[in-house]
């Protein structure tokens, strides 16, 4: 391998130990429930994402939370020795894929039927640290987001 190549593969390499991942495949729910939780705790902090989901009424919301916890658990495997509460942790990425669409029938009158599609869905939770110029305006950011709000 080349000096360009090994310099770019370590680059590669280190970005992947900064960041962790879980996913969940076939939840069962439509991938459009999801979706308005996943917007939800976009760029969120996980400490406050994990609060929003825990009291949030959609259904898809325990599946998320689920996946988040995951995430931040292969973090925690990644770091030994780290807390996650001493670091600021961050949902970077999390996507919401179509799953598999299982086709049922449903009769309706006269000999009809009426096709029914339970969806399922793949949920993609990425978790990494939070930039140290990012987590450091992080609380005067709050801070002012407040303030506009009241």
């Amino acid at each position: 391998m080349g000096k360009r190549k090994a310099i770019s593969a370590a680059a590669r390499k280190e970005a992947k130990m900064a960041r962790s991942e879980a996913i969940l495949r076939h939840c069962p729910l439509s991938p459009r429930k999801v979706r308005l939780v996943a917007d939800m705790v976009r760029r969120v902090e996980v400490s406050r994402a994990l609060s929003m989901l825990r009291y949030d009424s959609h259904g898809g919301a325990p599946y998320v939370e689920k996946v988040l916890l995951s995430a931040v658990n292969n973090w925690e495997q990644k770091h030994p020795g780290v807390s996650p509460e001493d670091v600021v942790l961050e949902v970077k990425t999390i996507m919401v894929d179509e799953g598999r669409t299982l086709k049922r029938i449903r009769p309706r009158a006269q000999g009809r039927a009426n096709r029914i599609l339970k969806r399922s869905c793949h949920i993609y939770v990425e978790v990494a640290e939070r930039a140290a110029a990012e987590a450091k305006d992080a609380p005067a950011a709050a801070e002012a987001k407040e303030k506009v709000t009241e």
